[in-house]
């Protein structure tokens, strides 16, 4: 089942369900699919990757949105996010661990020879595409790196 179909189905049940919050994190969901729809070319198919983007770039902004709640104290708002989150998270594929991530990049760093920041950055970064947070992969290649 594709995605969109699952949006479909998953929006009948949280209406059944009467479940708002899930409700309203499917609809921005679907709107956002909507919109990237829009913006490509008629003449470019849409693949299940480019909805993967936009599910990561949603759950992306929820985890900034989070974090400056967080900061701005305003617990209520960070609580509604994290909401939103925990219903986004399941649409995208399975997150690999921290440790998982440090093992690929060493095995990157072996196969290309080097550890100059950029070059690692952007073949990890096309490596797991999908399947790690993009801040934790900086992070570890910045560690690895340094």
């Amino acid at each position: 089942m594709g995605l969109k179909d699952q949006l479909a189905d998953d929006l009948k049940l949280a209406m059944k369900a009467k479940d708002e919050n899930r409700l309203n994190a499917i609809r921005m969901l679907k709107a956002a699919i909507s919109n990237f729809e829009l913006a490509q070319p008629k003449d470019k198919p849409i693949t299940a990757a480019d909805l993967l983007s936009v599910v990561e770039k949603q759950v992306k902004q929820r985890r900034e949105s989070i974090e400056l709640y967080e900061k701005g104290n305003r617990p209520d708002l960070a609580a509604k996010e994290k909401a939103e989150l925990g219903f986004l998270e399941p649409y995208l594929l399975k997150q690999i661990s921290r440790d998982e991530i440090k093992a690929e990049v060493e095995a990157i760093i072996a196969a290309l020879g080097t550890k100059e920041f950029p070059k690692v950055m952007k073949e990890a970064a096309a490596k797991m595409k999908g399947r790690a947070d993009g801040k934790m992969v900086n992070e570890v290649v910045r560690e690895l790196t340094g």
